[in-house]
């Protein structure tokens, strides 16, 4: 059953304790007034008044979503990159996300998922050790160029 049309104001209102809430990128708050049933001219208004006031920013978006999952999941700038192109965010805004990431910490956190790995393959055999971290790190969204120097130093 679809909801009823909330109002343009109620609407908005909602929008902006959902932006308030958490960073939002542009393709999360489309998605929700379509949710709350708005379409048409009165979406594009409310997300263009959302970005006016400043509820709504794509790089801070962008930027957030960079430092946070590179911070507490460890992943990658190839994984980041793939999920904020997934949520529609432009080639200019995933830049600006990806330079929050500092290559010092970058590869001090990379060297310490590698690590980690290893060491839960600690019985296996030397080589399919290697091999399975490598993918793991892979799939974590890190460069394979990096994660072989730091595999064989």
């Amino acid at each position: 059953m679809q909801k009823p049309f909330p109002g343009k104001d109620v609407a908005l209102q909602k929008m902006q304790r959902y932006c308030a809430f958490q960073e939002r990128c542009h393709s999360e708050v489309r998605q929700k007034l379509l949710e709350i049933s708005v379409y048409g001219d009165t979406l594009e208004e409310i997300i263009a008044e959302l970005i006016a006031d400043n509820y709504l920013n794509e790089e801070r978006f962008a930027r957030s979503y960079a430092r946070g999952k590179f911070r507490t999941k460890s992943w990658g700038r190839n994984r980041i990159k793939q999920e904020l192109q997934m949520r529609r965010v432009s080639d200019y805004c995933i830049r600006k996300g990806l330079e929050e990431i500092e290559e010092e910490d970058y590869l001090a956190t990379l060297e310490k998922v590698i690590t980690k790995k290893l060491e839960e393959l600690r019985g296996e055999d030397h080589f399919t050790a290697q091999q399975k971290t490598a993918q793991y790190a892979m799939r974590k969204g890190y460069e394979s160029e990096l994660i072989w120097r730091i595999i064989k130093a």
